[in-house]
């Protein structure tokens, strides 16, 4: 490849770049974009706990009723599959 085909490859490839980064330097009205800093306040022990032990008891609910379905939806393929079978 040649030096002027390299070159005008790499100017294509630059023209494809995002020009955003290119304004940052200009004295247009570009700023950078502030990080939102939030002020949390503190949690007890007892808050925690309290969380940690809601948490639980959500995930214990959530697994019981994909247990539930998942055998739900088994034992529905199977009778599926047994009327299909009776029906041979």
């Amino acid at each position: 490849m040649s030096a002027s085909a390299m070159n005008t490859v790499i100017n294509n490839n630059r023209k494809l770049l995002t020009k955003r980064d290119r304004l940052k330097n200009t004295l247009s009205g570009y700023k950078r974009p502030l990080k939102v800093e939030y002020t949390w306040p503190k949690a007890s022990t007892k808050q925690l706990h309290s969380i940690r032990r809601r948490l639980k008891e959500e995930r214990q609910i959530r697994m019981l009723k994909v247990v539930t379905l998942t055998l739900l939806l088994c034992v529905l393929m199977l009778v599926g599959l047994l009327y299909m079978y009776a029906q041979l």
